[in-house]
């Protein structure tokens, strides 16, 4: 596992990702010039150009150099990331009335031994019926994809980032994605690792 800091305004908090890098880095690299590869006008976008400065500076921090243009660089690069909603149904019932033998749980209830409650569970007839509510957690996975090919078109470095959390922005999220990236760069070939990214 490798920890990280990023300086970042706000509390401090952990955020952790699955990082997978795939590599035929070569040993005596001397020219480390590049350009971006251009990305689609659909998602050339504001925010696509923001995470690309990310990688930029982590990119800087690896002794590479932004070339003036393709003719002068000798290694592409390209990003490309996604941000996937899966909401979870929850269902809570109010703990002060129901009492200390009440938990609740993803999708449903958990009950203890307690009086009321019976061998078997929940007794509405000590109790009456219970007042369920039902809320919608959401849950983000975040994937971010950076490659690097040589002039040729023969790549390099292909690293996948995966983090989860229930942060709805991603521009919270991505910094620490993008430092995960080039942690330990350019790594062990196809080793899947945890990479912990604490931001300030």
């Amino acid at each position: 596992m490798t920890a990280l800091t990023v300086m970042l305004t706000g509390c401090a908090t952990t955020i952790s990702s699955d990082v997978t890098a795939f590599h035929e880095w070569p040993a005596n690299l001397q020219d480390k010039s590049y350009v971006f590869v251009t990305p689609s006008p659909e998602n050339d976008t504001l925010e696509y150009r923001n995470y690309q400065n990310l990688v930029r500076a982590e990119l800087a921090k690896q002794g590479f150099g932004e070339a003036s243009g393709p003719d002068s660089a000798n290694l592409r690069v390209t990003m490309g990331f996604s941000t996937t909603d899966f909401p979870e149904r929850v269902l809570q019932a109010d703990p002060f009335f129901y009492g200390p033998g009440y938990w609740p749980g993803r999708y449903g209830y958990r009950y203890g031994a307690w009086p009321g409650y019976g061998r078997f569970g929940y007794s509405p007839f000590f109790y009456g019926p219970m007042d369920v509510e039902e809320t919608v957690r959401h849950k983000y996975e975040r994937e971010l994809r950076v490659t690097i090919d040589d002039r040729s078109g023969k790549k390099l470095y292909d690293v996948t980032v995966q983090s989860s959390s229930t942060k709805r922005a991603t521009p919270q999220v991505m910094p620490a994605m993008v430092a995960s990236a080039f942690a330990d760069f350019p790594g062990r070939s196809g080793v899947p690792r945890k990479v912990d990214v604490k931001v300030e």
